[in-house]
């Protein structure tokens, strides 16, 4: 052991902790100057492991007698909330191992004044965002400034991959590469499939050190039985049957995480909490994004003190904050994700030797068994993949402005730069030349406009001119991907947080919705604020927020499919799926439970119509693209019109007209020869690419979002960007970021390239054509999300109780067998 390795194993011995042999392995891979992605377990000690690596080999930098050593350490986090947590981890071993180190932050958050005392110099390690780094390197002097960083720590960087901030971070490591050849880059993840790609895509390629530090650890995942689970499913329907399990399970421990997947859904169990315990007033506490800083800060240390007894949170709360008091998770419905499971089951035991459980508590019966599910796909290690986004366009762009900000650029060595990147490694010369021609002119339509002639050549180099240009590309480096939001305040002043703007302005002054845990009566909108008072009604709607609904993973749809498999076969081997019987006993009686090896088709005749049910159980996104394709594929044989329905599951195609589904039981429907031209024709392309055309628009600064206090509305961004995307539509058809809008349509909101492979899946099964008699189990969730999506006279829990009672007389009546051989 050198004596470097002793000072780490004493600071450790120190805290009365024993150093596991991953961290030393980091240990001597940092002191070598090596680059790495370092997979460890929720609590294991990741921090420590990359810091003190990082630490002792600044250590080991010669420097002047007397000297104040300069910015040595970045660490990137993805998220501001984490960033104090990081800097209070960074800050303990200073006083015995580097004294005369310092530890800053600098986000969104920073205080001026700190900003300005960092402007004058730099602490000697610094914890920023994506989005604040970048503005660090558009800084005059950036190479100067940074030219002594030896080490990037990317924490949580299987948050950051497969997005857009994932790709501004790998620019930026390249620019802080070239300034620093010998730069050690190390990735934080305890949740990734794909461990060699994300390296890759980390160091560029360059060779790395995989370290893995999975530490034995005890970690639970259960279930809460419901006492009536029933027969048929809908999404939501157990919801008030889980109240009091949920509130008995947080009684029996001292503080407890209840985990929800959207924010409408924290606000709703928020309430059922204190409806349940009007006590816990004051112990409860309610945690997500849209919340004020202060206030989410506020329930972050009330965790950290013990003081509450639980908090209903959202992803807000997934990711790498130390709340050691923390001794039960509670995830409500299913966590659609193996990943997202095991990163809020670390929240619990939150550090070495102590157990980690999360109980997960359904919402309607076939969460049951995507619970079973989801724990099975855990314990073998099935995690999900993530990969990068391929050369987003916009992103690059607002990256060759930033670069010409902070001391310009040469074109060729730039090019040589991005390309070494592994989201750019396959940038064309010629893409790479539009770029430059549209930050200095605007492209082919926007020349006549002087401020969209971003950069220009001054002696040969590549510089921001104008001053005003300048300042709101800073202003502007922010904006990937964000929805416009509005601030929410009391008419006495008091701030509350931030709701989509397309929320409020559907309300009219006196309805009144929930939302921070309160209900609120709306009054008016006056320079972009919504004005509030506290509501005297019971009830009012949930604001539900964009991109609420998160898709079933592939992994977990394909362990639902294999229990699925078994339950035909009449192994009922878990609790959930015991619990489950009656309702897959049931859909087994009235038509057939799917498997891995087939395809269930459903057909049925009510009074609306004729329905053609599939069950592919590949996802939400993946069924809206599939459903539109498949009705396109079947008008073009015979004329129809059809209403779509989606779930997890499957899809729905509902019409007055008979089916013909010929195609779909020959399975010629499935074909992937003409996909792309048979997709884009089903749905209405240009509108869905309009729409990103919008956020694209953003980060290639084509778009101001306005000045601190006086940002621009939603109406006028979207004015805006439709604007751009007509002209360039008429006047600019060779414009790339209108190809970038078709091609992420296709790929994040169709997941073209998973539609692919579920056609392909689709037609390798063997076709199980049932016709109905009545609503299945599986099918009747489908009907339940179009009856929501209608306007009618009909209650939908009337409407539901017929179907229900229609339902469940056919199978009591049902003589088919349980499990046919």
């Amino acid at each position: 052991m050198n004596s470097q390795h002793r000072l780490a194993e004493q600071w450790f011995q120190a805290q009365g902790w024993q150093p596991f042999d991953f961290q030393r392995e980091v240990w001597t891979a940092l002191a070598a100057g090596r680059s790495g992605l370092l997979h460890a377990t929720t609590g294991a000690g990741k921090t420590y492991a990359v810091w003190l690596g990082a630490l002792l080999r600044g250590r080991s930098r010669v420097m002047p007698a007397g000297a104040k050593p300069p910015l040595q350490v970045i660490w990137i986090t993805p998220m501001r909330a984490l960033a104090a947590d990081t800097e209070r981890a960074l800050l303990r071993p200073l006083p015995e191992i580097a004294p005369q180190w310092s530890v800053g932050l600098r986000t969104g958050d920073t205080p001026s004044a700190e900003r300005a005392r960092q402007d004058r110099r730099w602490p000697t390690a610094l914890v920023t965002t994506p989005e604040s780094l970048s503005l660090m390197l558009a800084r005059e002097h950036a190479r100067e400034e940074l030219a002594q960083v030896h080490t990037v720590v990317v924490d949580e960087w299987h948050e950051l991959i497969a997005s857009k901030r994932g790709v501004q971070v790998q620019l930026a490591l390249a620019r802080l590469r070239r300034w620093n050849p010998g730069l050690s880059t190390w990735g934080l993840t305890a949740t990734l499939g794909n461990l060699e790609q994300a390296m890759e895509v980390l160091l560029a390629s360059k060779q790395g050190v995989l370290v893995r530090g999975r530490i034995d650890k005890s970690l639970v995942i259960d279930t809460l039985i419901p006492h009536e689970p029933g027969r048929f499913s809908w999404a939501g329907h157990l919801g008030a049957q889980m109240q009091q399990p949920v509130v008995d399970e947080i009684e029996r421990s001292a503080s407890t995480l209840v985990f929800t997947n959207t924010r409408s859904q924290a606000e709703i169990w928020y309430q059922m909490l204190l409806e349940a315990r009007p006590d816990w007033a004051g112990l409860v506490a309610l945690h997500h994004g849209s919340l004020d800083k202060e206030v989410r800060e506020w329930v972050e240390l009330g965790l950290k003190e013990g003081r509450l007894k639980a908090v209903v949170a959202t992803s807000s709360l997934d990711l790498g904050v130390d709340f050691a008091p923390v001794e039960r998770v509670l995830q409500i419905g299913s966590p659609k994700g193996v990943a997202r499971l095991l990163q809020r089951a670390g929240r619990s035991g939150h550090a070495p030797g102590r157990p980690s459980r999360v109980t997960l508590v359904p919402t309607h019966t076939l969460e049951l068994v995507e619970a079973a599910a989801a724990r099975r796909a855990a314990l073998l290690g099935r995690i999900e993949k993530r990969t990068s986004p391929d050369k987003p366009l916009d992103v690059l762009v607002q990256h060759l402005v930033t670069v010409a900000l902070g001391g310009g650029f040469q074109s060729e060595a730039l090019y040589e730069e991005v390309r070494s990147t592994y989201a750019y490694a396959g940038l064309a010369p010629h893409e790479w030349q539009w770029a430059l021609r549209f930050v200095e002119r605007g492209g082919e339509s926007l020349s006549a406009y002087p401020e969209y002639h971003r950069v220009a050549q001054v002696d040969g180099i590549w510089r921001v001119p104008d001053r005003g240009i300048a300042r709101r590309h800073k202003l502007s480096i922010g904006t990937i991907v964000a929805d416009a939001t509005m601030q929410v305040k009391y008419l006495s002043g008091g701030r509350i947080g931030s709701i989509e703007e397309s929320f409020i302005a559907r309300l009219r002054k006196g309805d009144c919705f929930l939302f921070g845990g309160r209900l609120l009566e709306f009054i008016r909108v006056q320079d972009l604020v919504a004005y509030v008072k506290r509501a005297e009604r019971k009830s009012g709607a949930v604001p539900r927020w964009n991109g609420s609904k998160m898709p079933l993973s592939t992994e977990m749809g394909d362990m639902v499919q294999e229990l699925l498999g078994a339950a035909r076969q009449g192994q009922f081997d878990a609790p959930e799926l015991q619990a489950a019987r009656d309702m897959l006993q049931t859909q087994q009686r009235l038509s057939r439970l799917p498997t891995p090896e087939t395809l269930l088709v459903e057909r049925y005749r009510s009074r609306e119509g004729h329905h053609l049910y599939l069950y592919p159980f590949a996802g939400r996104h993946v069924h809206i693209g599939l459903a539109s394709l498949l009705a396109w594929r079947l008008s073009r044989h015979q004329p129809n019109t059809f209403s779509l329905s989606v779930n997890d599951y499957g899809l729905e195609l509902l019409s007055a007209l008979p089916i013909d589904a010929e195609a779909v039981l020959d399975k010629s429907a499935f074909d992937t020869g003409a996909l792309l031209e048979d997709v884009l024709a089903s749905l209405n392309s240009s509108e869905l690419a309009q729409r990103r055309f919008r956020e694209i628009a953003r980060v290639a600064g084509l778009i101001f979002t306005g000045y601190p206090g006086a940002p621009k509305s939603m109406k006028q961004l979207q004015a805006s960007s439709s604007l751009f995307f007509e002209v360039f539509r008429k006047y600019d058809a060779g414009n790339l970021l209108l190809s970038q809008a078709d091609q992420e349509v296709l790929s994040q909101e169709l997941d073209i390239r998973r539609l692919n492979q579920t056609l392909t899946a689709m037609a390798a099964r063997r076709i199980e054509d049932v016709q109905l008699e009545h609503p299945s189990p599986l099918s009747l969730p489908l009907m339940v999300e179009r009856f929501r999506e209608q306007l009618s006279t009909e209650k939908l829990a009337d409407r539901l109780e017929r179907l229900l009672k229609e339902a469940h007389r056919a199978a009591a009546d049902s003589e088919v067998p349980e499990v046919p051989t």
